[in-house]
């Protein structure tokens, strides 16, 4: 007797997804070229805001590369996304408004104690 609702049996055991190797190469050609630009800034002898915003920039490019492919955080759910990066988010934010308060708090030290 067949009977059209009866449950599928489960397969004993499933692998996780395998993502074609070809993304995985992809990726580390980027990341080989980025280098490569990273290195060019001091072959060139950039200086100032130039020469680190360009580092800084490939950095985080690498960076992004890496944690989304490696990682595998390009494939997660956008709520795990969201644990896992608000957090240095945040904590990026605190660093920045600390360096300005430093800055301020230098700069009110300079100005009172060099007359």
């Amino acid at each position: 007797m067949n009977d059209v609702n009866a449950p599928k049996p489960v397969e004993e055991h499933t692998e996780g997804q395998q993502h074609p190797i070809r993304i995985y190469l992809w990726i580390w050609a980027l990341l080989f070229i980025f280098s490569t630009f990273s290195y060019l800034v001091d072959y060139f002898n950039l200086h100032g805001l130039l020469r680190w915003t360009l580092i800084i920039l490939f950095m985080l490019v690498k960076a992004g590369c890496i944690v989304a492919i490696f990682m595998h955080m390009a494939w997660e759910r956008l709520a795990l996304k969201f644990a896992i990066l608000i957090p240095p988010l945040c904590l990026l934010i605190l660093i920045g408004l600390m360096a300005i308060e430093g800055t301020h708090t230098f700069v009110t030290r300079w100005g009172a104690f060099a007359r």
